[in-house]
Formats: C-alpha cells, sequence, structure tokens
C-alpha cells in the first residue's frame, strides 16, 4: 500500500474524528488495553494513548507498521507494542478491552473486514468493546449519465472495428467515483445489508432492494456506499450526502441504461463473497425492469467478467 494512500486517509478529519470519539468513549484513562488491527501508521494507536489508555497493541503485516514506529519514538508515544502480522495469523493473543480495526474499503467489505472483525473478537476480554460496532450499505438509481459518457467511450475508438466485447467487460466492474447528490434518481436511498459486528458475520452477503418511480427517467447504474456505527452515536457515513472522506462511492454500471417510466419497479440484487477468493472479492449485481408487474429487462453482471487477467 502506497504512502499516497496512507497520506490521503491520514488528511480524512472525518475519519480522525469519528474514530476518536468512539475510542473516547471506550477508553478507561489508566487502565484499558488496546489492540489497533490493520494498525497502519499507527494513527489510532497514538489517538487511544493520548485518550489513556495504559497500552496499545499494533497488528499490521506491511511496511506501514516501520513508519509508525518511527514516528512513535520521533514524537515520545510509548506504551505501545507492535506486532508485524496480520491479526489472523497470530496465535494466542493478548487479550485487551477494546479492539479497534479500521479495515473498510470504498466498497466496505473488500478489505476483509468481515473476515478481521469476525477474527478480531477473540483478542477481546469478556465484556470488552469493539469498534466499529455495524454497518450498513445502501444503494441508489444513478440517472446523471456522466459516468456512462466515460464507459461508453469504446463505441468511438473506431479503427474500423468492433470493440463491442471489450466495453462488455468495461460494463462488468464496479468503479469508485465521487458521486453528487445530483447524479442519483429521486427516490430515496435503500438498504440492501446490514450486519452487527459483534454478532454472526457470514463472508457471503447479498441483499435485493427496489425503487419504484414516480416519473419517467434513465437509469444508468447504481450508487453504492456504506454507514458505519462505531460506538453509540458515532457514524461514519460515505453517503454522497454526508461530508466528504477519503473514502467515495461506488459506481455499479449497466450493460445497456434503462428507460424508466413512470410506475416503473427497478429492482437490484447485490451479492458478494470475500476470504478465500483468488481475487480476494466477488461481486454480482442482477437488475429487473417491471411495468405493471410484468419483467420488462433483465440484466445480471459480475466483475468476474470483468477484469483482464
Amino acid at each position: 500500500m502506497s504512502i499516497e494512500f496512507h497520506r490521503r486517509m491520514l488528511a480524512d478529519r472525518v475519519r480522525h474524528d469519528a474514530f476518536r470519539a468512539a475510542l473516547q468513549q471506550a477508553i478507561r484513562p489508566g487502565e484499558s488495553s488496546v489492540a489497533d488491527i490493520g494498525a497502519g501508521t499507527g494513527v489510532l494507536a497514538f489517538f487511544a494513548r493520548q485518550l489513556g489508555a495504559r497500552e496499545v497493541w499494533l497488528y499490521d503485516p506491511g511496511p506501514a507498521l516501520g513508519l509508525a514506529q518511527v514516528v512513535a519514538e520521533r514524537n515520545g508515544i510509548d506504551g505501545l507494542l507492535f506486532v508485524p502480522a496480520r491479526s489472523l495469523d497470530v496465535e494466542d493473543p493478548p487479550q485487551v478491552d477494546v479492539v479497534v480495526a479500521e479495515v473498510l474499503g470504498n466498497f466496505a467489505y473488500e478489505e476483509d473486514v468481515l473476515e478481521t472483525l469476525r477474527d478480531a473478537r477473540r483478542f477481546l476480554k469478556p465484556g470488552g468493546t469493539l469498534i466499529p460496532r455495524s454497518l450498513t450499505q445502501w444503494a441508489a438509481p444513478v440517472t446523471s449519465d456522466r459516468f456512462e459518457r466515460d464507459l461508453a467511450s469504446w463505441q468511438s475508438v473506431g479503427f474500423g472495428l468492433d470493440w463491442s466485447d471489450a466495453e462488455r467487460m468495461t460494463r462488468n466492474n464496479m468503479y469508485v467515483f465521487a458521486i453528487e447528490p445530483g447524479d442519483l434518481a429521486a427516490v430515496a436511498p435503500a438498504s440492501w445489508d446490514s450486519l452487527d459486528f459483534c454478532g454472526p458475520i457470514d463472508s457471503h452477503r447479498a441483499g435485493t432492494v427496489g425503487w419504484r418511480f414516480a416519473a419517467d427517467a434513465p437509469v444508468y447504474g447504481f450508487a453504492l456506499w456504506w454507514e458505519c456505527t462505531l460506538a453509540p452515536g458515532v457514524v461514519l457515513s460515505t453517503s454522497p450526502r454526508a461530508p466528504r472522506t477519503h473514502w467515495d462511492q461506488i459506481y455499479l454500471p449497466l450493460a445497456s441504461p434503462l428507460a424508466a417510466r413512470a410506475g416503473d419497479e427497478i429492482r437490484l440484487t447485490v451479492a458478494c463473497e470475500t476470504g478465500g477468493t483468488e481475487s480476494g472479492i466477488e461481486v454480482r449485481w442482477h437488475v429487473q425492469q417491471k411495468r405493471t408487474g410484468v419483467d420488462v429487462s433483465e440484466q445480471t453482471l459480475s466483475i468476474g467478467d470483468g477484469f483482464l487477467g
């Protein structure tokens, strides 16, 4: 992971304010021990010490942990124990009062947050606190064509050649875009998945949502974002209507745009699998358009049919 990624993340004050507030709720100054899983450059561990944690364990297999150690030494931050390993590979870890793990991606599940937090509970003492606590995934149809124009550029490549196979692969991918409220349809967003990190966590996630259109509108794809509750009253959101963070939204294209009429129902099913897959994550989306209860069109896309190996 490049230093540029860490720079952008460290510049994200919305992220830091939320995690600091959650840690402040959980830490008993002078008493609490903390484990920072996926610690990276260590900023959450540094917050924990500033807030009075007695000791903080930092787990990360990457080179950023070495930078965290240098930064800690330069700034006189003590009480830190560095473990250069992936938390899932650590046997018999010392149990702590608080576990914090920020392993969320633009598509929430892409950085193994499900597997990491499912395993992280063995680092906790009985009655300990896990940060974050829960997550909700949201979706909304996109009626702006500004992303569609980009993906459809295969049609103008030319050279007397048919590039439709390349365009098909392009559309079988999910994209990270800065989506604005004006890009979305005039319908309420819908939640396609929700889970409590203290409960059962399945690496297979799926859900179906639908919208009924009150007026004619084109549908070019779907925006996805998440809301994560870190602690009671502390919510971090990547919604297009929330304060901007270093995360952006996910855009799921369609194989071909839909022309929705007033009264039409558009249904979206999203399914994903993480942990143990060769590519790290599998995502599929299925779209149905119904008019007066009858199917008008149906499309299925998958990132398995997208990226070139």
